[in-house]
């Protein structure tokens, strides 16, 4: 078994100047925005490559193994098939995030024109107005930080503010910066949070980075489960490399962007990716069809003992929730309905695929920051249609009973809403929606229905259809 190397893997070839920044050094960039890029590399001349620059967001530990291969890695895409494996370079070199020096020496290279992000919904620490959240003490001492010069920053909004700071300092020109993470309006939610935390540090930052630097919105897609130690064992088999950072995904990809790249980019249409005027309608049809589907297994198909989007989806009471999901989120789609149809039968084959682990606890986590934007959006407009949205109620109720039950809660917010879901069921669906969409949290129609939904998932009574007994 060889170790994985530049030189011990020739074909993979020297890596590529680095023209490309990465912040959120995780399995899902690795096995799309990265994959986009090499693929982007192969269509163009050796001297015409891009290179990544990837910095991890929260621990060194993705980029030391990625260190000791020379940036190379395998994507191992499981099809229902069987199993193929793809070699990755387009990583030039992997950083700890923590290594603020490397980090804004990085953004202040001219040579780098794009900046990808992957540092998920709750990584973007807004406040509930959009903007940056002050009262988080990691936020505020950040601020306090870059209003000193300090480059040991730790939130990805201060390390974004941090590194374009240093980009005008060194008068190194525009760049684009790509959020890949499942907000609304992306390109410009990040944006938001960005200039104000600027204008917080120096108001002349601010006018610079509204003149200089460009917010591109995207949508992006490809289920990447956690690597097991039976995936490496299994990179290892079909390569013969030790390969200490695979990456499991599955065929299917998606990426969607619209925007401007002034500073240029790769030719990720090479790999398929698509160039539009507006996201939204894409948007939307991944957010509410995959991730929202994804949410109500996630917190409702525990409860009848299953673990993986895969042995939930060909439960017939599990899949009977999901499509009417479909049907209710699909009234509110704006895209041709054949495009939907198909749309959801590919999103049927994927979730049923065997050769792909999707744990339904790694979904679960950060509820609080993904029901706003997968779910809710459906339900309220469902509720102004006059309907009560049978699986939209059992989304909810999942989400109470998975509070509840408490052992698996991994959200920004858990504590909080914990408290609130504590006690009597009528009550506590009251406070918790209270909390998550105070809108809705006078809808007693819609809280009888919630608190009845959670209380058949606790009792172990659900029903395929979605609905009350």
């Amino acid at each position: 078994m060889k170790d994985l190397s530049r030189s011990t893997a020739p074909e993979a070839g020297p890596p590529a100047p680095i023209r490309t920044a990465h912040l959120g050094l995780g399995a899902f960039f690795r096995a799309h925005q990265a994959w986009y890029t090499q693929r982007a590399n192969a269509s163009v001349s050796t001297d015409e490559a891009y290179g990544t620059a990837a910095f991890t967001g929260r621990r060194p530990d993705a980029a030391l193994p990625l260190q000791a291969q020379d940036g190379l890695y395998h994507v191992l895409v499981r099809g229902a098939e069987g199993d193929r494996t793809e070699l990755i370079g387009s990583i030039s070199a992997a950083y700890d995030g923590a290594d603020g020096a490397t980090w804004v020496r990085t953004l202040a290279d001219p040579a780098v024109g794009t900046l990808t992000l992957t540092v998920t919904e709750a990584g973007y620490r807004r406040a509930a107005d959009g903007g940056p959240n002050l009262d988080d003490p990691d936020v505020a001492a950040d601020l306090t930080r870059l209003r000193s010069g300090d480059v040991a920053l730790t939130t990805a909004p201060a390390r974004i503010v941090g590194g374009l700071a240093a980009r005008r300092a060194a008068d190194a020109g525009p760049i684009a910066i790509v959020p890949c993470d499942n907000l609304i309006d992306n390109g410009p939610t990040v944006r938001r949070v960005v200039v104000e935390l600027a204008q917080m540090v120096d108001p002349s930052l601010a006018e610079w980075i509204e003149q200089h630097v460009s917010f591109v919105s995207t949508t992006i897609d490809r289920i990447t489960p956690a690597t097991t130690p039976d995936d490496v064992a299994t990179v290892a088999d079909l390569t013969g490399y030790a390969d200490r950072a695979p990456v499991v995904t599955e065929p299917f990809i998606e990426w969607v962007l619209a925007g401007d790249f002034p500073a240029g980019r790769p030719p990720w249409e090479a790999g398929g990716a698509r160039f539009v005027d507006d996201v939204r309608p894409f948007e939307q049809r991944k957010l509410w069809l995959l991730n929202g589907a994804h949410s109500l297994l996630a917190y409702a198909a525990p409860f009848r003992g299953h673990t993986t989007v895969a042995t939930a989806i060909e439960d017939p009471v599990c899949r009977g929730w999901v499509e009417s999901w479909w049907d209710a989120a699909a009234r509110h789609l704006t895209l041709p309905s054949a495009d939907i149809a198909r749309y959801r039968a590919d999103l049927l084959e994927r979730f049923a695929n065997p050769r792909i682990r999707h744990n339904l606890a790694q979904i679960a986590m950060d509820g609080s920051q993904k029901l706003p934007i997968r779910a809710l959006p459906v339900i309220i407009r469902e509720r102004s249609a006059g309907r009560l949205p049978e699986a939209g109620v059992r989304l909810l109720g999942g989400w109470l009973a998975h509070l509840r039950d408490g052992r698996d809660v991994r959200d920004p917010r858990g504590s909080e809403f914990r408290a609130a879901a504590s006690g009597p069921l009528r009550a506590a669906t009251g406070r918790m929606l209270d909390l998550l969409a105070p809108d809705l949290a006078g809808d007693a129609e819609l809280v009888a229905g919630v608190a009845e939904a959670a209380d058949e998932l606790e009792s172990g009574r659900t029903h395929a259809s979605g609905s009350s007994p």
